[in-house]
């Protein structure tokens, strides 16, 4: 046996003894069952509650049904702004012959908002903004904080220029790129819920960072026979996992029907800073101009381009991350999506 935590939590629907101690039990009891718990593995018992609980204790369940041997205390939940209210959060530390991977942690009710990974699936976010904006940082924040998959088309489009580029192949003859489209084999994988993207069996994550590549996607990103194929990928992507996903025509093409639809933004002369500041980290040397010149050249290919240009979807909520750092931006991006989880 492996000792594990298990979380959960519920909210209620007033502020009463009876109905605070009767969602407590609700809680455990589901708990409890969809984890296999024996009392007598039981070790401790962690609950808290939001300020507006204060009618009794939720510790109370536990001896109405029957946890009696174990240590158990009751705490105030953090006051945090905009946080979700009447809520009363558990954490079971127990004794259990399962693997990890077979914890089950519960939700209720209202709570399903606070771990939409495990209440949905199929929940899809799409990022759309220009180069530099931002998309990729925020969306892997998002992505680890909520547990969701998260997926870079544009890597994707890199791929295809890496490919190009390796072969001598132009990346703006679309003859050449459709005639060598088939020998592209693109394999997503995920570590730890992050994307790593395979060309033809080898892990190429890295190697597309660079401004050549970014260069040649912009270009190969116009040419039908890609877009057509990497759209499949993307689509099946979103089918059965809660995914963030970014790009230039996520909202607008990819995934129109997305649950939550953002268009990220910033000034020009911010996002070349980011991107020299992304690169230096990488010890890769950044001219401040030139960068600036090709995120507005890669600006104009985007948002004039015949196929699926850049722009932002009409259900899409604009964020201009000009003068906001990544966790402001992260925040609310999260509390968008979980006032639109059902």
């Amino acid at each position: 046996m492996e000792i594990y935590s298990i979380r959960g939590a519920i909210t209620i629907e007033e502020n009463t003894s009876e109905n605070i101690i009767k969602n407590s039990e609700y809680l455990l009891k589901e708990i409890i069952k969809q984890n296999k718990i024996e009392n007598e593995n039981i070790i401790n018992i962690i609950f808290s509650a939001t300020k507006d609980i204060d009618k009794a204790y939720p510790a109370i369940a536990t001896r109405n049904i029957g946890i009696t041997d174990s240590s158990i205390m009751c705490l105030q939940e953090m006051n945090v702004e905009d946080s979700l209210p009447m809520c009363i959060r558990v954490m079971i530390t127990a004794k259990l012959d399962l693997a990890k991977k077979d914890i089950k942690h519960i939700y209720l009710k209202n709570a399903k908002k606070l771990r939409p990974d495990l209440s949905i699936k199929g929940f899809s976010v799409a990022i759309d903004g220009p180069a530099g904006s931002g998309k990729s940082t925020v969306s892997k924040r998002i992505a680890k904080e909520l547990n969701f998959i998260y997926v870079d088309t544009g890597a994707m489009f890199r791929t295809v220029a890496l490919y190009c580029i390796n072969k001598g192949i132009d990346c703006s003859n679309a003859n050449m790129v459709a005639n060598n489209i088939e020998y592209i084999n693109i394999e997503i994988r995920f570590l730890d819920g992050i994307q790593q993207i395979y060309l033809n069996g080898e892990n190429v994550t890295e190697k597309i960072r660079t401004q050549e590549v970014a260069k040649g996607s912009s270009l190969v990103a116009k040419i039908p026979c890609v877009r057509e194929k990497l759209l499949k990928i993307q689509r099946d992507l979103a089918k059965d996992n809660n995914i963030i996903m970014d790009g230039r025509d996520v909202g607008t093409n990819v995934l129109k029907d997305a649950n939550v639809k953002i268009y990220l933004d910033a000034d020009v002369e911010e996002r070349a800073k980011r991107r020299c500041k992304e690169l230096l980290e990488r010890d890769i040397i950044a001219d401040y101009q030139q960068i600036k010149q090709s995120i507005e050249e890669r600006d104009y290919q985007d948002k004039n381009r015949d196929i699926a240009p850049l722009k932002k979807a009409e259900d899409a909520i604009v964020i201009n991350s000009t003068s906001l750092n990544i966790d402001e931006v992260a925040n609310l991006i999260i509390k968008n999506i979980k006032e639109n989880i059902k």
